[in-house]
């Protein structure tokens, strides 16, 4: 039972890191779920409620970084808070789009509201739009990088 709970969590890991770069796809969600449905075709044997609680904040994490990454990029770039509701907005639009969808419609997003909500000058505001491009990569990198070290802390709480 323990070989199968293994093989299944070993898949929604994957299928989580995938679903970190494609819309649609809950990665991290997966990536808990996988450890959640090991525990409890283990009858929790390796591991525990503390486990499970790391587990969520790092989850909680990741979708902080999801939600504020493309925001924080177009302001750190000199966008206004229109550009970061914009480029939110944006991201959001884009998540129906699909990966590519995401990169431009934040991006628009971004430039758009600072030109028609700030009359900010279209050099700035593609400046604050590439802030925003910025800031989705980097987020996704960082969601990955939290990812897999929740990966490695499941592998070292199993086998230690």
């Amino acid at each position: 039972m323990e070989t199968a709970a293994l093989v299944l969590a070993i898949i929604l890991f994957i299928v989580g890191l995938i679903g970190t770069v494609v819309p649609f796809i809950p990665g991290a969600i997966l990536i808990y779920g996988g450890m959640l449905l090991y525990g409890l075709m283990t009858k929790f044997a390796t591991l525990n409620i503390y486990f499970y609680i790391l587990q969520a904040i790092a989850l909680i994490f990741v979708f902080l970084i999801d939600n504020i990454a493309s925001a924080a990029g177009a302001k750190r770039f000199g966008g206004s808070s229109q550009a970061a509701w914009g480029a939110l907005v944006g991201t959001i639009v884009g998540v129906f789009l699909g990966p590519l969808g995401i990169i431009i419609c934040s991006f628009l997003g971004a430039v758009v509201a600072e030109v028609l909500l700030k009359k900010t000058e279209l050099r700035q505001a593609v400046r604050s739009g590439f802030g925003t491009i910025i800031g989705i990569l980097g987020g996704t990198v960082l969601k990955l990088f939290v990812e897999i070290l929740m990966i490695i802390y499941f592998f070292m709480k199993i086998y230690s």
